[in-house]
């Protein structure tokens, strides 16, 4: 065997080699008792993405208008915080945030309930942090959720 095969390509990665070698690794959200597709499935990425990149931009929109009145170099830092407001109150009450909720998106416990208080506060510190959320498990849940026992799911 070559190589390249154990390793995988670049454009594969190596979960697909590893999938080409016999390894079974099931569909995302198997070992959490998700459903493959449908309501209640592991979020798809391009969709978390597309929500994350709407919230962003609803924070900056507020930030900017709202906080520092037109001063482009602190909107950013306002940013965040109005990111971490916006994601604990909504995700603490609704259970998803405005992009998310677009987007047919929720944030729930890996035991199927509401996300409590102190784990919706550590989560959305985390995601404010911005590197625990690009640090993803097999099941395609960042460290955010993984630290504070969440998984994010398609609701429609």
């Amino acid at each position: 065997m070559d190589n390249r095969q154990a390793i995988g390509s670049w454009l594969s990665g190596p979960r697909a080699a590893a999938e080409e070698m016999g390894a079974d690794f099931g569909y995302r959200g198997e070992r959490l008792g998700l459903p493959e597709q449908g309501p209640g499935a592991i979020a798809p990425l391009g969709r978390r993405f597309g929500a994350l990149f709407l919230d962003w931009t609803l924070c900056m929109v507020i930030a900017y208008g709202l906080i520092a009145r037109g001063d482009g170099n602190s909107a950013g830092n306002w940013a965040v915080i109005v990111l971490f407001v916006l994601s604990v109150l909504t995700v603490g009450t609704l259970g998803s945030t405005p992009g998310k909720w677009l987007f047919g998106l929720r944030v729930i416990s890996v035991d199927g309930e509401r996300l409590g208080a102190g784990r919706v506060i550590v989560r959305s510190a985390l995601l404010c942090l911005a590197l625990p959320a690009l640090v993803w498990d097999r099941d395609g849940r960042g460290l955010h959720d993984r630290l504070s026992h969440a998984v994010q799911v398609r609701s429609r």
